[in-house]
């Protein structure tokens, strides 16, 4: 199986700031920073990253699942909220909300939330982040 890399590096103290790359090129060298993180400073940051992986994988993995089970998929759409709080003396991410809507002709709404429970499980980033609270709202359209 292939292995994928992404690669960080930072500068300075806690309010320095770093760049991030992935190995594709799809960016390289693009920017984060404490204020990207935290504040209202526009730019990426470690968990909107975290995000955009799991909502790419779970899409890919219900749209297997779905049609796994007989249900060929017109379209899925998935957009997580990745929460990030104050735990102790650090910050964890604890929750993150999965949104989706997905076009599926012929199948009833108790099967499709089945199977999107069972993605919610099973997707290979979901699996990697077990420790995170995932709340799924799963919409059939």
């Amino acid at each position: 199986m292939p292995v994928r890399s992404a690669n960080a590096s930072w500068s300075g103290d806690i309010k320095g700031q770093g760049s991030v790359s992935v190995e594709s090129g799809l960016f390289k060298d693009v920017n984060f920073s404490v204020a990207k993180r935290f504040g209202d400073e526009p730019g990426t940051n470690p968990e909107e990253l975290l995000g955009a992986a799991h909502a790419a994988c779970f899409s890919m993995a219900l749209s297997l699942g779905l049609a796994g089970a007989g249900f060929p998929v017109t379209s899925v759409k998935t957009a997580d909220k990745v929460h990030i709080d104050k735990v102790g003396d650090g910050f964890t991410i604890t929750k993150i909300e999965v949104s989706v809507e997905a076009v599926v002709p012929n199948i009833d709404n108790a099967k499709f939330q089945e199977i999107a429970e069972g993605t919610k499980k099973g997707c290979p980033v979901s699996r990697a982040l077990a420790g995170v609270e995932f709340v799924l709202t799963a919409t059939l359209k």
